[in-house]
């Protein structure tokens, strides 16, 4: 899709759209099957989660990140890895979590991304690929390349929030003080080309030089503010986390409180896990029969 005479044409972002409504109707049939009824905030959070998630991915921020706006494409990121993959979790009952996760290759993937070297590695190298001048040119281009990049952003949101939140079953329960470490290692280490556009002193990104047309701003000043915001941005939001995390768990503590208590799902995930392992050690010869040879 090549951009229009104005910033703010209409585009049908159809993919999208087809696959948001293929993950309601999942939604709502995979709680049947599996037997639990959402609760009411479940049912909103997983609600605010789509909506987030259709405002990042279509008209007009989709496009504005696209083609005009690198502070377009820095708010679109944001709200991929910060926003939606914890309100699609949370809005999730656990034993259909648990349905989704119990596959061995899921299991693997959730085994490495739970913890938090592998997390900030990941979140990490997707951050920069994705935001390399020829990614970014790409995406421009090709609305099938765009759509690619923005599933594995989508996805190393997952990623980042998986050794945070302790409803995905058999992950290893990190201390209060862990996971608020964690969230602000994930704040600094990720986000440091924010630094690059804001010291640059000209324009690095050929799809947003598009002098005036939004915003009135100039193309570096477009550089500049998306450098600020995916910074402050991004602090504001884990800092945030981490104090709640933090604060939860001390109040817990003063009430004698477990405030994440072992459940029977983690059980059955480790015993699960222990089962395959069995499975794949080579079964060692018995001893010889009696009067054999």
């Amino acid at each position: 899709m090549s951009p229009g005479p104005h910033p703010l044409e209409w585009h049908l972002h159809l993919l999208w759209l087809m696959a948001v409504a293929a993950l309601v109707v999942s939604y709502t049939w995979g709680t049947r099957r599996v037997g639990c009824t959402p609760s009411g905030k479940q049912r909103f959070l997983f609600a605010l989660g789509v909506v987030v998630l259709l405002g990042a991915v279509t008209w007009p921020l989709a496009d504005l990140a696209a083609h005009w706006l690198l502070l377009a494409l820095v708010l679109q990121r944001l709200l991929l890895t910060l926003a939606v993959p914890p309100l699609l979790v949370l809005g999730t009952p656990r034993p259909l979590l648990d349905r989704l996760t119990r596959p061995a290759p899921v299991d693997a993937v959730l085994r490495v991304v739970v913890r938090p070297v592998p997390a900030v590695a990941i979140v990490t190298v997707v951050a920069v690929a994705t935001l390399t001048t020829g990614a970014v040119t790409l995406a421009s281009r090709s609305d099938a390349a765009r759509v690619a990049l923005e599933l594995v952003v989508l996805a190393s949101g997952f990623v980042l929030w998986a050794p945070v939140l302790t409803e995905l079953p058999g992950t290893p329960r990190l201390s209060a003080l862990g996971r608020g470490g964690y969230l602000i290692v994930q704040s600094v280490v990720p986000a440091f080309l924010s630094f690059v556009w804001i010291f640059a002193r000209h324009p690095l990104y050929r799809p947003f030089d598009h002098a005036g047309k939004v915003l009135a701003t100039t193309p570096l000043l477009d550089q500049q503010l998306a450098g600020f915001l995916a910074k402050l941005g991004t602090i504001a939001v884990l800092w945030t986390v981490a104090f709640v995390v933090m604060t939860h768990a001390h109040d817990s503590e003063q009430s004698g409180a477990d405030a994440d208590p072992l459940l029977w799902s983690d059980v059955q995930r480790e015993l699960d896990r222990a089962e395959r392992r069995q499975r794949r050690q080579p079964r060692r010869p018995g001893p010889p029969a009696a009067g054999s040879p």
